[in-house]
């Protein structure tokens, strides 16, 4: 087959804070064409790279807001979140840990530091996606998924280390979530001198994230921590190679191919899709979620 080339490997843009609890790099839309049709269907990628928190009697985190037309995936790596939604999901994401959540046609949503995290206090990092949803799904029933590290499919790798399967699947093995288009996502945590090929239709968005270590990928191109490298839509397979222990966040989706029209927490197909869900907002139709 043949090899997925590399298009573009992107620095982190300076970070900023969301609410008081989030401190992240903009990878998705940002810089380098890096745009939500580009990347479709990830339509958002924020990365809370290592940040120490001091401990807290107060969760720091967003509160109340509204989503509509998409959905979110936060992957701990290090730290505790709790949130909860007004379609009743919720709970607690540990270390390892995945919360899927499907906003669809509307939830409020809420997420801090859990609270007994947040008395200690310590090293925060995590991702947070947002994934499109096909204009036929947009309006669908929210949902949730609570996906425990140790309900991921775990790949062996012997002495090169494993990969975790989220979504998706790697060499046969699919990981728990469910999706509405193909997507996959999985961690390769790779020893040093540890190696491992993927494999993805030449079509669809693909982009590996290193959130420890450095890598070599394709045995030419080196990548550091905190660095985005995404893929040319030419060739199906990649190789990776740890330069020492190492943790990558790899993602590949079938783009949908359909109008994005975003506005604020709303990802719709039309401007007038987006008036209506403030319209359905503030009548409240996404329900009640006390902050």
């Amino acid at each position: 087959m043949a090899t997925k080339k590399i298009e573009i490997v992107v620095s982190p843009r300076p970070a900023h804070f969301v609410g008081d609890g989030f401190r992240v790099h903009n990878f998705i839309p940002g810089v380098h064409g890096l745009d939500m049709k580009r990347m479709d269907p990830f339509i958002m990628l924020d990365y809370n790279s290592k940040f120490h928190f001091n401990g807290s009697d107060r969760p720091r985190g967003v509160g109340v807001h509204p989503h509509r037309g998409f959905e979110t995936v936060t992957i701990a790596y290090n730290g505790k979140v709790e949130h909860h939604d007004s379609a009743g999901g919720g709970g607690i994401i540990g270390e390892g840990d995945v919360q899927w959540m499907t906003a669809a046609k509307g939830v409020l949503h809420k997420e801090y530091h859990e609270t007994e995290w947040a008395k200690k206090g310590g090293i925060f990092q995590m991702v947070q996606l947002w994934i499109n949803l096909p204009a036929k799904d947009k309006m669908s029933s929210p949902k949730y998924q609570a996906i425990e590290n140790s309900s991921m499919e775990t790949v062996d790798l012997k002495e090169n280390g494993l990969i975790e399967v989220i979504a998706g699947e790697y060499n046969g093995h699919k990981g728990p979530a469910t999706t509405f288009t193909p997507v996959h996502m999985m961690n390769a945590k790779l020893k040093a001198g540890g190696k491992a090929e993927f494999n993805f239709p030449a079509h669809f968005n693909t982009a590996a994230l290193v959130i420890e270590g450095n890598i070599t990928i394709n045995g030419e191109e080196r990548v550091k921590a905190d660095h985005l490298t995404l893929f040319k839509n030419e060739g199906e397979t990649f190789t990776i190679e740890a330069n020492e222990d190492s943790v990558i966040l790899i993602i590949s989706g079938e783009p949908i191919n359909e109008p994005i029209y975003p506005h604020g927490p709303f990802v719709m197909n039309s401007r007038e899709e987006i008036m209506q869900a403030f319209e359905d907002f503030n009548t409240g139709k996404f329900g009640y979620l006390e902050d």
